[in-house]
């Protein structure tokens, strides 16, 4: 048989049992992440995303108020709301749906 059919490879231990079932280091750094880590770091992220488009709705908003005159300049402003209340929907269902999977595990 070869050597790396007998390798059993333990994650948690960043470790290699060799042939005889010792451990052989394999190097690699061992990383202690959990998920509570995880859900905070991206709920951060999608907070953040919706920030940024609540801000992008009310600066699309102004133009569209300022605007109100030229019909290709509302169309942008009409336009760039509808998608960054996309984006925004999106950000908050990624948060719903990260949350919802993490609480699972």
């Amino acid at each position: 048989m070869s050597v790396l059919s007998n390798a059993v490879i333990s994650a948690a231990t960043a470790t290699v049992n060799c042939l005889e079932g010792t451990p052989c280091d394999t190097g690699l750094p061992v990383v202690n992440a959990s998920s509570g880590l995880l859900q905070t770091v991206l709920q951060l992220v999608f907070g953040v995303l919706a920030v940024l488009a609540v801000i992008v709705i009310t600066i699309a908003g102004i133009r569209f108020i300022v605007e109100s005159t030229n019909p290709q300049e509302t169309a942008r402003a009409r336009s760039t709301i509808i998608y960054a209340l996309i984006g925004l929907t999106i950000a908050l269902s990624g948060e719903f749906i990260v949350s919802f999977v993490l609480d699972q595990l």
